[in-house]
């Protein structure tokens, strides 16, 4: 059979509210992860090795930090004169008054970009977010959409180890079919969720759209004074009506799947490849490309003490370093201790500081002798309010006092200098 034609679409504009300070100056998807790698790499490699050579990229909340990162597609063979990596920026003068800037959810974008889609003329509209860490082949996910003749069908998961089902949409299945939904639910009944990669027949999308947006927008001047479409994300309205027509199915995922759109995700993700890959990271037939820093080996030397970590190329270690991820250019001075933590590229720990449980962004600097974190706050990788996170560009200086504002789950907004 002739292989459909796909369209491939990356929601990758979403303000990263959770992740505060970490994304108050980049978009959540260029959030690096590993080291090396920023989280739009997993989709971007996940559709080059399956194959799938036509992906429009969304940008929306600082674009232009995810722009730089994805080099008009080179790293995964996307800068290409027919089809690779198109950027889709928001809508500005076009349209009517409810679809203007910013799109307030993922459904709510799907809608804006409905004309765009129909140009297109896929046979199938395959929709991500780039929030996850995975290793998948989406065309798995496309054999499971027409062998089922589906209008819609969606990669479930388990909700894994210290995640809240009630954070994400909750489905039941009956012999493959999606029979219930609940979206966010505070008291979950079940634990199977949708891991936010869904394919769509484009005719039934766009029909479904466009019904609901006349349903939900009766009193257009309302609608359009808002300038919100009233859609929202997908779960608030179009997979939950998709499921109302009974032909939603699911694709069932067991492989490695972590959401980490919240500080002690994002750690907890770090710390599950510290010694594992996870069937992830390191398949030599499935690598994750991306846009390499170009840096010198790291180097460690004499004195240091490094175990259960991973050192970025550009890292000097001569300090002690435990269960912890060095991004590119990182220093540890000797004397310095950096216990269960995730430090971004070209921080400085100085001489006798030490860090624990915390997420520490780019360029900065945590000054000799100063605290950041608490040594026994290791129940960090299930509680947000207890990992510690420092904004782009910050100094941390002084001792750890009794009160400091860098007890755990305190945050240091990007270029602050804190005590």
């Amino acid at each position: 059979m002739p292989r459909p034609r796909v369209l491939a679409l990356i929601q990758a504009g979403g303000v990263g509210g959770r992740l505060d300070v970490l994304t108050r100056e980049r978009a959540k998807p260029a959030l690096p992860f590993a080291g090396v790698h920023q989280l739009v790499d997993f989709p971007l490699s996940n559709l080059a090795h399956s194959g799938i050579s036509d992906v429009w990229l969304s940008l929306q909340y600082q674009g232009s930090t995810l722009q730089e990162q994805v080099a008009n597609g080179r790293p995964w063979d996307l800068d290409r004169n027919l089809g690779g990596l198109r950027i889709l920026l928001p809508h500005e003068g076009t349209g009517g008054m409810d679809e203007e800037g910013f799109a307030r959810g993922n459904a709510d974008e799907l809608f804006r970009f409905r004309d765009e889609l129909a140009s297109f003329e896929p046979d199938v509209v395959l929709v991500m977010s780039a929030d996850h860490v995975y290793r998948l082949d989406y065309h798995d996910v496309l054999e499971t959409h027409r062998d089922r003749d589906a209008e819609c069908t969606v990669v479930v998961v388990e909700s894994p180890e210290g995640d809240d089902p009630g954070d994400h949409g909750v489905v039941h299945v009956d012999e493959g079919r999606i029979t219930a939904f609940d979206y966010k639910p505070d008291d979950p009944d079940g634990s199977t969720i949708v891991a936010e990669v869904i394919a769509y027949d484009p005719t039934v999308l766009r029909e479904v759209l466009e019904e609901l947006h006349r349903e939900l927008n009766a009193d257009a001047e309302i609608s359009a004074a808002e300038g919100d479409t009233g859609l929202g994300d997908f779960g608030d309205h179009l997979l939950p009506r998709l499921v109302e027509r009974g032909r939603t199915y699911a694709h069932r995922y067991d492989g490695y799947w972590r959401d980490v759109g919240q500080p002690h995700h994002y750690l907890r993700a770090h710390r599950e490849v510290l010694t594992d890959d996870r069937d992830v990271l390191s398949v030599p037939s499935w690598p994750i490309l991306s846009r390499l820093p170009q840096r010198v080996p790291a180097r460690v030397l004499d004195g240091a003490e490094v175990g259960d970590s991973l050192l970025s190329p550009g890292c000097r270690v001569a300090g002690v370093v435990r269960r912890s991820v060095l991004g590119p250019g990182v220093v540890v001075e000797a004397g310095a201790e950096v216990h269960d933590s995730v430090l971004l590229s070209d921080t400085v720990v100085r001489a006798g500081a030490r860090v624990h449980w915390s997420v520490v962004d780019a360029d900065c600097e945590v000054a000799a002798n100063a605290r950041l974190g608490d040594p026994d706050a290791s129940q960090a990788l299930d509680d947000p309010d207890l990992v510690t996170l420092v904004g782009r560009g910050s100094r941390v200086v002084g001792a750890h006092p009794s009160g400091s504002r860098f007890e755990p789950g305190s945050m240091a907004a990007a270029g602050a200098s804190s005590r």
